[in-house]
């Protein structure tokens, strides 16, 4: 969802990805490139994003990664699915207050 997200700001490669996700959550969240990349790759095969190979501002190629129309039409599942979820917990937060 993170990853989708930032890619609706534009084309990123994977590092890039991780810096964006730290510095702004605080950097209380690290995404390890273990689990960004396999992520990357099912989203690719799932066809929610596309990768075009470039070149970074440190002048290395870099794989760039797109989010699709039906990666846009997942985020908004995702989303919503999250919102869900959240207003869950804390109404079973506030009955636990009581």
């Amino acid at each position: 969802m993170m990853i989708l997200q930032n890619l609706r700001c534009g084309p990123m490669h994977g590092y890039a990805l991780v810096q964006v996700i730290k510095r702004t959550s605080d950097e209380l969240l690290q995404v390890e490139e273990g689990s960004l990349y396999p992520a990357l790759q099912r989203m690719l095969r799932s066809g929610w994003v596309t990768a075009e190979w470039g070149v970074s501002s440190t002048n290395r190629r870099v794989r760039v990664y797109r989010i699709t129309p039906a990666g846009r039409k997942q985020l908004e599942r995702k989303v919503s699915s999250f919102k869900r979820m959240l207003e869950g917990i804390a109404r079973v937060m506030r009955s636990a207050e009581s």
